[in-house]
């Protein structure tokens, strides 16, 4: 399937569910197809913010790089890879063993019936366009194997593809301070398995790892803006 040569509708509504180019905290800086080398693992919130999201964000339009949407892109980072894992671990004593999921998001390929994972963005109308963007600026074919295959070689992927998956949404994103929204649009877009699968005692530890993870967030996106 060949790349869109043009915007979509979905366009237009970016500036009304992100806020204008007075948010865009990720408007300087080097063009993130540039930045071939990885930090090394675990990395510190504030550094992924830094290099690895800010330099995400300069290849999607002004209106999507808001605070709200970095902190929700450390949030979900930390939730998913405790931004220590570029694939997941299935075995702990055996961490080269790979599961399904790719990148510091944990995106998995999904299919084209399922329209998640990877094949979700690739698919969907909002985020199709800024995709093939993404991967043309960082010399990646446009195709979901392809993608998926790259994400864990290419942080900067992985941020993009996580603040498109949010884009997919049709909410405005929640405040940078509203931890119980921002829980609520994780779930709605990444639908953990291990949350709508596990017990009352497994789904409230995982809430509130969140919240954790969402202040850790919240207080990295803080410090690293310009």
């Amino acid at each position: 399937m060949a790349a869109p040569t043009s915007p979509p509708d979905p366009v237009t509504r970016a500036a009304a569910l992100c806020g204008g180019a007075g948010d865009d905290v990720a408007a300087s800086g080097s063009h993130p197809a540039a930045m071939a080398t990885q930090l090394p693992l675990p990395i510190n919130p504030e550094d992924a913010v830094r290099r690895i999201i800010f330099p995400a964000l300069r290849l999607l339009p002004p209106a999507m790089t808001s605070l709200q949407a970095v902190v929700l892109i450390v949030a979900i980072f930390l939730q998913e890879s405790a931004l220590a894992h570029r694939w997941q671990v299935v075995d702990a004593k055996r961490p080269e063993r790979k599961g399904p999921a790719r990148g510091l998001a944990q995106f998995e390929k999904g299919t084209r019936a399922s329209r998640g994972g990877v094949w979700g963005i690739y698919l969907h109308a909002s985020s199709r366009y800024w995709l093939s963007k993404v991967c043309e600026a960082l010399g990646i074919p446009f195709t979901p194997d392809a993608i998926w295959q790259a994400m864990e070689r290419s942080d900067v992927l992985a941020a993009a593809c996580a603040r498109l998956l949010l884009f997919t949404d049709p909410k405005p994103l929640p405040a940078p301070d509203d931890e119980e929204g921002a829980w609520k649009l994780y779930l709605r877009t990444w639908r953990p398995g291990a949350y709508t699968r596990g017990t009352p005692t497994a789904r409230r530890q995982l809430r509130e790892k969140f919240g954790r993870n969402h202040r850790v967030a919240r207080a990295a996106a803080l410090a690293a803006r310009p």
